[in-house]
């Protein structure tokens, strides 16, 4: 139990390399979430199954998980690692970023099957693997990377603003695509805004909320 291995003195740990190896694991499983993608369209595509909608598919779910990497890295979070408390909740909150960056590619999979006749769930349920742990992805990099900064409040409501159109493309006829874009877009905006910001001298976001 930790609190039992911390009787005898704090462990010491370096903040900057513990979100140095967080980070590459994200990479990691991101990686293997287009591997998972690319899987499916190369059998799509052995069957001649390819079509304007794979294709589509395919575009967005790249759109995603580039736009998923960049926001994950776009603030630094060693800087608010700074107790045993906030470290834990960062650390353990990866739970749900890690399981929402794999689900992504088993989602992406599902979609291509769906397209090519392969798959039993129709297109919202289809739609819905993607969507779903996409939202969730940005609902806790909200929470864990963006929220502890204390950025502005016209940035912070970005990422949850997203999450829910993210959801309500699920009943549309091209969820993944729709998806790439607003998870594009919010990468967009979030620079911009950044870069006004350090145009304009605003350091709120260099103080970690409530301190």
């Amino acid at each position: 139990m930790p609190v039992w291995a911390e009787r005898a003195g704090r462990t010491a740990w370096h903040r900057y390399h513990i979100a140095e190896r967080y980070g590459l694991f994200t990479i990691i499983v991101l990686g293997e979430s287009v591997l998972a993608a690319t899987i499916a369209v190369q059998t799509a595509l052995d069957e001649n199954r390819a079509s304007a909608a794979l294709y589509e598919v395919v575009l967005g779910g790249l759109l995603i998980v580039f736009a998923m990497w960049w926001l994950y890295f776009a603030k630094p979070a060693a800087r608010f690692l700074d107790t045993n408390r906030a470290a834990f909740v960062w650390s353990y909150g990866h739970y749900l970023i890690f399981a929402a960056a794999a689900a992504v590619g088993a989602g992406l999979s599902v979609v291509i099957d769906q397209q090519t006749d392969h798959g039993e769930l129709g297109r919202t349920g289809a739609g819905a693997a993607v969507t779903v742990p996409v939202a969730v992805y940005l609902l806790t990099l909200w929470f864990l990377h963006v929220r502890p900064h204390g950025v502005r409040a016209a940035r912070t409501v970005l990422y949850p603003v997203t999450a829910v159109l993210v959801l309500a493309t699920t009943w549309t006829g091209v969820p993944v695509l729709l998806s790439g874009l607003l998870l594009t877009g919010l990468a967009a905006a979030t620079f911009v805004i950044a870069t006004r910001d350090d145009s304009s001298g605003d350091r709120l976001e260099d103080q970690p909320a409530g301190r």
